[in-house]
C-alpha cells in the first residue's frame, strides 16, 4: 500500500477509490436475471500458467473445432475472473473467437476470497499499472501458443476497470490488433513506477483500432469524459469510435447485477463483435 501512495497523489488515490467504490455500490447480484452460456461446441479449459514466480489462473473458452480462430483478451472488473466473465467467454468462443481471461489479481492472492469491499478496494488500487500490463502480455503469449488459434489477429477487451486497463493495453501492449472498452474511466489512476498514470496521458499512444462502449447515465466515466479521451486519441488515430447508450448507467452489460440493461447490453455486444470481425477477421 505504502509504495503505491508514493506514486499517486492523496487526490489520485482517493478518486480511485471513489471510482471503484461506486462499482462496489452497484454490484449486488440479481443472479435471476445472469444470461447463461451453455459450452455445446466448445473447448473450455482452466489452467495455471507461470509468469516469473506467480502462478496466474486463466479460462479459456474457443469452438473445439477452431482452425485460425482469432484471440480476444478478457479483462474482468474489479471482482476478477468470476462467472460473469467467464459466461462472456463462452459468449465469444460461440461467435467464432478464442477468449482468454487471466486473472490479473493473481499476484495478490487473487480477490475472490475477499469479502469486505474496503480491503477489496485496497488490494485492487494497489496493484501496479506496469506488472498488469506485463501480466496481460503473459498471458496473450500463452494464448498464442493454444491450438486452433491465428497469433497474429488479437484482441482485447474489458469491462469497467478492465475497461480502463484496456485504455492502457492499447496503448503499451505490442501485438494487439483491436481493443474494446466498456464503461472503462480514463479518468482512473494506476499507479506506476513514475507516478500515477490515467487513460487520458497514453491516449496520444493507442494506434490501433479502439471502441468505447458507455451508457449516457454513467458518471464515471461521464459521457464527457470519454468524449475527451476519444477527441485526445483521435487525434493521431482515426480508427477510434465512441458509442454512448440512452437510458442505460454504469455496468449496463453486467447481467448479474441490477445495473443490467437488456436492450442497451444486446445492441453494445452486436457493436462488440461487429468491431472485432471487421479488425480481427477482415
Amino acid at each position: 500500500m505504502a509504495r503505491a501512495r508514493e506514486c499517486m497523489s492523496r487526490r489520485q488515490w482517493l478518486a480511485a477509490g471513489a471510482t471503484l467504490a461506486g462499482y462496489a455500490l452497484a454490484a449486488a447480484p440479481s443472479l435471476a436475471q445472469a444470461v447463461r452460456t451453455d459450452e455445446a461446441g466448445l473447448a473450455t479449459s482452466r489452467s495455471e500458467i507461470t509468469v516469473g514466480d506467480v502462478a496466474m489462473p486463466v479460462y479459456e473458452a474457443r469452438p473445439a473445432a477452431a482452425d485460425k480462430a482469432a484471440i480476444v483478451m478478457l479483462v474482468s472488473e474489479i471482482w476478477g475472473v468470476h462467472e460473469y466473465i467467464r459466461d462472456c467467454a463462452r459468449r465469444f468462443a460461440k461467435a467464432g473467437y478464442c477468449a482468454v481471461a487471466p486473472e490479473l489479481f493473481a499476484r495478490a492472492g487473487g480477490v475472490a476470497q475477499i469479502a469486505d469491499t474496503q480491503t477489496l478496494l485496497m488490494v485492487v488500487n494497489n496493484q501496479r499499472r506496469e506488472a498488469l500490463l506485463g501480466d496481460l502480455r503473459a498471458a496473450m503469449d500463452w494464448a498464442r501458443r493454444r491450438p486452433g488459434v491465428n497469433a497474429e489477429r488479437v484482441g482485447v477487451n474489458g469491462w469497467c476497470w478492465g475497461g480502463a486497463l484496456t485504455i492502457h493495453a492499447a496503448a503499451w501492449v505490442p501485438g494487439l490488433r483491436a481493443a474494446v472498452a466498456w464503461y472503462g474511466t480514463p479518468t482512473r489512476p494506476f499507479s506506476a513506477d513514475g507516478g500515477a498514470v490515467t487513460g487520458f496521458d497514453v491516449a496520444k499512444d493507442v494506434r490501433i483500432p479502439f471502441l468505447s462502449l458507455s451508457g449516457a447515465l454513467d458518471r464515471s466515466p461521464g459521457p464527457e469524459d470519454m468524449k475527451r479521451f476519444v477527441d485526445l486519441a483521435k487525434a493521431g488515430n482515426p480508427n477510434v469510435e465512441m458509442v454512448v447508450y440512452p437510458n442505460a448507467g454504469h455496468a449496463f452489460h453486467a447481467d448479474y447485477r441490477p445495473s443490467y440493461r437488456p436492450a442497451a447490453a444486446a445492441a453494445a455486444w452486436e457493436k462488440c463483435l461487429q468491431f472485432f470481425a471487421r479488425h480481427l477477421r477482415a
